[in-house]
């Protein structure tokens, strides 16, 4: 068995813009919210994070602006994935050098790839990193699924730790569990799906709900792992309509609209993202006030 990052939930955390440039005392701000609430872990420069966006200036930055902040209270999770081999491993080899715990990298979207390509993409990045590698799997975004036996394969590299497998597919993830055993972690990517894969023997969750909700994050996974497993049901059902609404419009629309409203950032996207539509903002917001995140 290898080392585990982290166990619990992980923050998918956003990347405060003002006047189109990261701001980094908001960011500061959101990251002492995370870990004085509780968060198992930091992952910086995602989806969430609209690393996708961001210059290579901006992302190394933000990756060692992280790692400098957090100061060691928690893992940092560099998000340093690309369509691109060589500016993978070049960001992942950045990353480690800065002191990021791990990475995580996505499937190469738009060329996608075979699976047969997707096992020598990822040893290749795997191969020129210094820490743990967390793959991820979201089909939906990349048009691009990593199939459970092509883990497997993975799963025999020394770097390659887990997996953040966000297809939404139970069934593949059924499947990937009874493959892989013990040799790599499973986090769940979909905030809905926390209680039934740490059901299959997941180890938590990236979470983008944990954003506003870190301490309700962790718990649904601590519950689950002291034994509560009818508690941690509870709480992550109670949170349904919240997930939902923060995946009403594309990540991470919602979820800036959400901790705006909380006084944490400014409602600040990057094209093609946009701000919130009204309707679908005012009914986030109601389910805010309700849950006591705002008055």
């Amino acid at each position: 068995m290898k080392n585990t990052v982290f166990t619990g939930a992980a923050t998918a955390i956003i990347t405060p813009f003002t006047n189109d440039k990261i701001n980094y005392e908001q960011f500061a701000k959101l990251i002492e919210f995370q870990i004085s609430e509780g968060i198992d872990a930091i992952v910086v420069c995602g989806t969430t994070g609209e690393g996708s966006t961001l210059t290579d200036e901006e992302h190394r930055d933000a990756i060692r602006f992280c790692v400098e902040q957090v100061a060691g209270r928690v893992p940092v999770i560099a998000g340093t994935g690309s369509n691109d081999a060589a500016y993978a491993i070049d960001l992942t080899k950045f990353a480690c050098e800065v002191g990021a715990d791990a990475m995580l990298l996505v499937t190469p979207y738009y060329n996608k790839a075979t699976q047969n390509g997707l096992i020598k993409f990822f040893t290749a990045i795997a191969d020129a990193s210094t820490k743990p590698v967390i793959l991820y799997n979201v089909p939906s975004r990349t048009g691009c699924n990593l199939l459970p036996a092509s883990v497997a394969v993975l799963a025999d590299h020394p770097n390659i730790v887990a997996i953040k497998e966000a297809s939404g597919n139970i069934s593949q993830i059924a499947e990937l569990a009874a493959l892989v055993g013990d040799k790599i972690d499973i986090y769940s990517g979909n905030d809905d799906q926390i209680v039934p894969i740490l059901s299959l023997g997941g180890k938590g969750v990236i979470s983008v709900l944990s954003n506003p909700m870190p301490r309700a994050t962790h718990e649904i996974c601590q519950k689950f792992f002291d034994g509560d497993i009818v508690g941690s049901r509870k709480l992550q059902l109670e949170l349904l309509d919240f997930v939902n609404a923060l995946f009403c419009e594309v990540n991470p629309i919602p979820v800036k609209a959400a901790m705006a409203a909380m006084g944490y950032c400014d409602d600040e996207l990057r094209l093609p993202l946009t701000p919130m539509e009204n309707a679908h903002k005012e009914k986030m917001l109601g389910i805010m006030k309700d849950l006591g995140l705002i008055k």
